[in-house]
């Protein structure tokens, strides 16, 4: 039989720690609460971003769920750091370290105070990956909610998004737009709280928690500040106290065949590279290897289901309207693309929990096996003389898959903006951006700005990109990131000359430059790598402890 205090009994009992308990008391703790499991309500609450700005209310309103059912919760709260605010400069090489920050602080905090269940809220970016990585890594029940995505804005009568902000700099700089026009879609974009609305690394990943089985089916779909998500608030109180009960850990649901069904999810919705970074990352805390081949695998098996943006016409809240991420997850059950026996929190399989889900008639957001949007999922690894280990690319919506011409190569991103800016980026060109890797950026930039404003001149179709950085899941266009081995391990990209003739081509699989290896190899041979940028810090430790972005960019 499971203990539902496994954790809390060192300090809830015994005369030893009568002092631990009196602080207890200090917070309004009374003998049925030492009595009973005590739940970590973990959030990433903070007026950062608005993708985390209301989940101080929504953890409150989990905890007295909780109480409700008969356990003890506990609120706090960890860091988040925002990709839309911190992105085009260098905050955004704070990102991806964050996500380790994250979770090492909420291990911390559950180990610390002996919590036996956790509830992990999330909202933008790598708080998602993070809680989850914690989750796996404790192995305590525990259960994932997503904040919500945020609604809409509307511009001339369309809905816009975060992604519309950073493609109009790009316009504006062509000429395209007025600078009135620019401030308005400034304006209209990001009207409340939440997450960005398309499918983006947020929805991306809150889709992948559904389908991993580690959050409530249905959880994920509705509005961070939608009515609707009272209901749901609701049962991750009643599952976590019910997983406590019945013993039911992560290391129960974190399979490899539900990891497989992360990855689909993934391509099945036109998703994020970043899910190529975190599902590798999250598998890692379980001694679970996700390779770049299984997420290629599981890409060309598995059709695009759903026509969500940056690749497709709809964003989250259209998804919510048709039914949520079941409604997906029900479509590729349908098409043999699940494994349906894999358990969820609620101690039901992914199946089960399916069973009802009826795809709607007449609505053009989630297609049928017979009807794709394409015919393979949206997620594509290329490799070459250039990426030995891989690079991704995102191929939801991408009208031109291959692309070959003369290199313009970049030691940073923001090299390669202002060369952007000042329309130096001429059709045909590739733009290579390196030293942006987890170790040498350090923290694997996100190079939305740069991608954004490429689109913004009307070059997006004209001109590949490639780095050993990221792209956000909001990018689009021929884009290769994650290129192994990156520039500060001495990967070929870094031995890139200006008017070298690369090819990218998604649908064979290659990303190359037309060099022999004897050429590589001289070049190799007096290549040096630059000094690292940071030497005291949490970017200099992370610097000296990140693996390659291949793995999952995981930390020894």
């Amino acid at each position: 039989m499971f203990d539902p205090k496994h954790k809390s009994r060192v300090i809830s009992e015994g005369a030893d720690k009568t002092a631990n308990r009196a602080m207890l008391r200090a917070m309004g703790l009374g003998d049925q609460d030492m009595l009973q499991p005590w739940v970590g309500v973990a959030t990433v609450w903070s007026e950062a971003t608005p993708c985390n700005v209301n989940l101080d209310v929504q953890g409150l309103a989990v905890a007295e769920e909780i109480k409700k059912h008969g356990a003890t919760p506990r609120r706090f709260n960890t860091i988040s750091v925002s990709d839309g605010i911190g992105m085009g400069h260098e905050g955004m090489k704070a990102s991806l370290i964050s996500r380790e920050v994250i979770a090492d602080s909420v291990e911390l905090m559950m180990r610390a105070h002996c919590y036996d269940g956790l509830v992990g809220i999330a909202g933008c970016d790598k708080s998602l990956p993070g809680m989850l990585i914690a989750m796996a890594r404790l192995n305590v029940p525990s259960v994932f909610l997503y904040g919500g995505t945020i609604m809409p804005g509307k511009y001339k009568g369309k809905d816009v998004t975060i992604q519309d902000a950073f493609e109009a700099a790009g316009a504006y700089a062509a000429g395209t737009i007025t600078a009135e026009e620019l401030h308005d879609i400034e304006c209209a974009v990001c009207p409340g709280a939440g997450a960005c609305g398309g499918q983006y690394t947020a929805n991306t990943m809150a889709c992948v928690a559904e389908a991993l089985g580690m959050a409530v089916s249905g959880s994920s779909g509705p509005p961070a500040e939608s009515e609707d998500r009272n209901g749901y608030l609701k049962q991750v109180g009643e599952t976590i106290v019910n997983a406590l009960k019945s013993g039911i850990l992560p290391r129960d649901i974190l399979t490899k065949e539900a990891f497989e069904n992360a990855i689909a999810v993934g391509a099945a919705t036109g998703g994020s590279t970043n899910v190529a970074l975190h599902i590798p990352a999250i598998a890692n805390e379980l001694g679970i290897e996700i390779t770049l081949d299984d997420v290629q695998r599981i890409s060309e098996r598995t059709p695009t289901l759903a026509d969500l943006r940056p690749g497709g016409r709809f964003v989250m809240l259209d998804l919510y309207n048709v039914g949520g991420v079941p409604t997906v997850l029900k479509a590729m059950l349908d098409a043999g693309c699940l494994h349906g026996d894999c358990m969820t929190v609620n101690g039901k399989t992914l199946a089960e929990n399916l069973k009802d889900v009826v795809i709607p008639a007449g609505q053009e957001v989630v297609r049928t096996k017979d009807n794709p949007v394409s015919p393979t999922g949206g997620l594509a690894i290329v490799r070459g003389n250039l990426a030995t280990e891989g690079g991704v690319i995102k191929t939801a919506g991408v009208k031109k898959l291959a692309h070959t011409g003369p290199v313009r190569v970049f030691d940073c991103e923001d090299d390669a903006m202002a060369a952007v800016q000042r329309q130096e980026i001429k059709r045909g060109d590739v733009v290579a951006i390196r030293y942006e890797g987890p170790k040498g950026g350090p923290g694997m930039r996100e190079m939305l700005g740069v991608t954004a404003a490429i689109v913004g001149q009307g070059l997006g179709y004209d001109v590949a990109l490639l780095t050993d950085g990221r792209f956000s899941g909001a990018t689009r266009g021929l884009m290769v990131g994650h290129v192994c081995p990156e520039a500060m391990d001495g990967g070929a990209i870094a031995l890139l000359q200006d008017g070298d003739i690369v090819t990218v081509d998604a649908e064979k699989g290659v990303l190359s430059v037309d060099l022999s290896e004897a050429e590589l190899e001289a070049r190799r041979a007096a290549w040096k790598p630059i000094e690292p940028r940071y030497t005291t810090g949490a970017l200099a430790k992370y610097a000296r402890s990140v693996g390659p972005a291949s793995k999952g960019a995981v930390t020894r």
